[in-house]
């Protein structure tokens, strides 16, 4: 990359364009980040230069109206639309010459770009960067089209869709990019957009799609020889593996057979040419004949499978595709007892250990999973080269675009040393397969260094990233590299270990005098044991506070928490120890209020699905750090239940917050007070869950003084950063109210007359009502007076008395009952 050009530092402005799914979505995520964008598009064929302002934008407007509407969501909150400028390419070019970043994403066409790049450097500014999203064209080709001094501000970023929910983002440079521009989006789209940034050379399909086309070929290949279906192979490359749940094929009709269609047609135009060793590899005459047919999945309404109406349980009926007939059949579970003894096994390093090494000879899974890994094992090895013919200038740029691109939990690099690098390498060898040329050179310095089992990564602590991974060509391990900012509680505890655990959870620290509650159970219910860990530490008397000026509580799952453990409370009903029930729920409020009242300034960062008991710990705490992509909701009354864990209490208060400029009625009560009661109140009866933090905030889960971060990587640190923030401010625990003005009685009845009429219309069952009766009364304050001074130990007991009473009905007993089996809530 040449360093000659300096471009701009901060991005400002964007301009996209291209409204096709992917460059509006990339508008929707730049605007997710605060900036305004200019989006535009073609004029639509026919319309005259006279036309109307609308009908001449109608590709950018519409796809600007469909951004609204799009599932899933493609903003943070609705609100950030405005940012978004829609117009066309013909009229509205001019508006271009203030942005920072212009990001093109028109069709794939090399002509076409390189027409639309003579009307972009008649407005664009001398320092501003442009960039195209191909997925397939050299972006050498496409520089060639740009005078000189606009080639060093010129490269590849190619996004993943959707763009607000994939991580990766690949650039790709050319030979004349300066180092600058890369560094600037770099920096702009890890800190603002949240992408795992991966720079890759330019080769056909860059890296992630390179070895992503490989993988999902092959597989279809296997599934072909060894006679296979369609949802066998998709039992089998699915979440066994670490891989996403829908396995290849339900990700296929996800995505667009027509799209990944597109990458693999990619492939094979230039695989021979670039010399690819499995240029081989094409795409089955059934995926053409789908493709004729225009059976290109979900958007088509059917692809490898179709639906077929729903079950019993409300569950989506499919049928898939006989791929050696074309016809249509009733979807089967398929059955491999390989898989079913690797259910087992939580750890996904150890559960794809003890899938490669079945019996093939034997067993119909492990057949097919050797071919599979050993040689996605090698085709990736190849990959990585210091020569500009392959993508990849290390095997970390490798994992990482696989793990953020395909959401596979473990690159592939990763993957082979969980199954041992050593051991599979003489078996493929004792096989006759092909052995990669980085792979022997790992061996070959094992042999020399007496290593008797060596890895692509090493734990190390003393590098920030907590370890180093082989590099072939110097013959060493290097640093795994780690952006400043970027950390996990497992790299931490590498290198300042474990201050106190047990099962559910642990205290690391940070450093900095704060420390981490990490919660580590399974979906990291709240159990016993989280709820006596996080109260011993956090109470004024413990070690720990004595110890450390702040708490952060967070962890590296995929979800902060699923709420409390429902398993555990059912069985303690149905042997009707109601007592142990009370201990529980008096147990989970002590839990709370040491949040709260802990002498330290206690800091959440929540991220993925934070529900139910999930929300009342962050509710308390002294502030809130949250990842982005946050799904945060009071899910109890979906199991029959309402918070009972200071969750109604803290909403009441937030309630009295919103009123406190009273505004009387003419019967004297405050209607600031009673509209913020009724929105709590509707938030909570419906079990409403945020699709982001910016939602989360809209619903009072989140103060606007709650930063949100963006990229996943930095959460920790951030949240870190804000506990001692507020420490060194001079942090002083609440103390507990005693005077809090409960709306009453007179809001009570209101609330239930609300509830009564959605009864009466037939839009909520008997026990749904109950249940709504409940939250109200606990949000309220009960049968008081309004105003009446309440403390919040007594709403505490109010939260209580209704989440007993509502255990002993049969009806939520049932519903725990159905929401433990299918993960869904029950209507009775």
């Amino acid at each position: 990359m040449a360093n000659s050009s300096a471009p701009v530092r901060t991005i400002r402005k964007v301009a996209v364009l291209g409204a096709g799914t992917m460059g509006s979505r990339i508008a929707a995520h730049v605007a997710n980040a605060g900036l305004p964008v200019v989006l535009l598009d073609i004029v639509p064929p026919g319309v005259e230069s006279g036309a109307t302002k609308p009908e001449r934008s109608k590709f950018a407007l519409g796809a600007f109206e469909g951004l609204k509407k799009a599932k899933p969501a493609a903003f943070y909150a609705l609100d950030s639309a405005r940012l978004i400028t829609p117009g066309n390419f013909d009229d509205d070019m001019a508006q271009i010459a203030d942005c920072d970043w212009i990001v093109e994403a028109i069709a794939e066409n090399l002509e076409i770009k390189h027409a639309l790049y003579a009307k972009v450097l008649q407005h664009k500014r001398a320092d501003a960067i442009l960039t195209t999203n191909t997925s397939g064209l050299p972006i050498a080709s496409l520089a060639d089209a740009l005078p000189t001094e606009v080639r060093a501000l010129f490269f590849g970023t190619h996004f993943f869709n959707p763009p607000r929910y994939m991580r990766l983002l690949e650039l790709i440079p050319s030979p004349q990019t300066s180092a600058d521009a890369i560094a600037v989006i770099s920096h702009f789209c890890d800190q603002r957009l949240g992408k795992s940034v991966v720079t890759s050379r330019d080769t056909p399909n860059f890296i992630a799609n390179r070895i992503g086309t490989f993988s999902i070929a092959n597989a279809i290949r296997l599934m072909q020889e060894q006679w296979l279906t369609i949802e066998e192979v998709d039992a089998l490359t699915g979440a066994a593996l670490g891989w996403p749940k829908t396995g290849t094929f339900r990700l296929g009709d996800m995505v667009g057979i027509d799209v990944l269609a597109h990458v693999a047609r990619n492939f094979e135009s230039r695989a021979s040419e670039i010399g690819d060793e499995r240029a081989d590899l094409k795409l089955p005459a059934f995926i053409r004949t789908m493709l004729e047919k225009k059976w290109l999945g979900d958007k088509t309404g059917q692809g490898f499978y179709r639906k077929e109406g729903k079950d019993a349980e409300g569950r989506d009926l499919r049928h898939v595709l006989d791929w050696q007939t074309l016809d249509y059949r009733p979807a089967e579970r398929p059955k491999f007892p390989l898989l079913d003894l690797a259910k087992n096994v939580e750890s996904t390093p150890a559960r794809v250990a003890q899938l490669l090494q079945g019996d093939a000879a034997h067993d119909k899974a492990a057949r097919f999973y050797w071919p599979l890994l050993t040689e996605l094992f090698t085709y990736a090895a190849n990959r990585v080269s210091d020569k500009d013919k392959e993508p990849a200038r290390s095997l970390v740029e490798v994992d990482t675009a696989m793990r953020t691109g395909y959401n596979w939990e473990l690159g592939p690099f990763e993957l082979f040393d969980a199954v041992g690098v050593r051991a599979t390498t003489e078996k493929m060898r004792a096989a006759g397969a092909p052995i990669a040329a980085n792979v022997e050179a790992l061996l070959t310095w094992a042999n020399k260094n007496g290593e008797a089992n060596p890895a692509w990564y090493k734990d190390d602590a003393t590098v920030p990233s907590g370890r180093r991974y082989f590099d072939p060509f110097s013959q060493s391990y290097k640093p795994v590299p780690a952006a400043e900012g970027t950390t996990s509680i497992a790299t931490i505890k590498k290198s300042r270990g474990v201050v106190k655990k047990n099962a559910g959870a642990s205290v690391v620290d940070l450093g900095d005098g704060v420390a981490a509650i990490e919660l580590h159970s399974k979906m990291n219910a709240l159990g016993g044991d989280i709820v006596s860990l996080i109260t011993q530490t956090l109470k004024p008397s413990s070690e720990q506070v004595a110890n450390f000026e702040a708490f952060v509580i967070t962890g590296d799952s995929s979800n902060f928490s699923v709420g409390a453990n429902l398993m555990q409370l059912l069985l303690t009903i149905q042997d009707q120890e109601w007592d142990e029930v009370d201990l529980a729920v008096r147990a989970f409020q002590n839990m709370t209020q040491a949040v709260k009242f802990c002498p330290r300034p206690v800091v959440v960062a929540p991220y993925g699905m934070c529900l139910g008991g999930g929300v009342e710990i962050s509710l308390h705490a002294a502030a809130r750090r949250p990842h982005a992509e946050l799904y945060m909701g009071l899910v109890e009354t979906g199991v029959g239940l309402i918070p009972g864990g200071g969750g109604c209490k803290e909403m009441l208060l937030r309630s009295i917050e919103a009123g406190t400029s009273i505004r009387p009625d003419a019967r004297g009560e405050s209607v600031e007070i009673f509209e913020a009661t009724k929105k709590n109140f509707e938030t909570i009866a419906k079990a409403t869950v945020s699709t982001s933090a910016a939602e989360a905030r809209g619903l009072n889960f989140l103060r606007h003084s709650d930063g949100i971060t963006v990229n996943r990587d930095r959460l920790v640190t951030d949240a870190k950063l804000r506990a001692r923030a507020i420490a060194d401010a001079g942090y002083t625990a609440p103390v507990a109210r005693v005077d809090i003005p409960a709306p009453g009685e007179s809001v009570l009845a209101t609330l239930k007359l609300a509830v009564w009429t959605m009864r009466e219309g037939q839009y909520i069952s008997d026990h749904d009502a109950k249940v709504a009766n409940w939250v109200a009364y606990a949000l309220t304050g009960g049968k008081v007076t309004p105003g009446t001074p309440v403390c919040e130990q007594y709403l505490l007991d109010l939260e209580r008395e209704a989440f007993l009473s509502l255990c002993g009905e049969k009806k939520t007993q049932e519903r725990i009952a159905f929401t433990l089996k299918t993960g869904k809530p029950l209507r009775n």
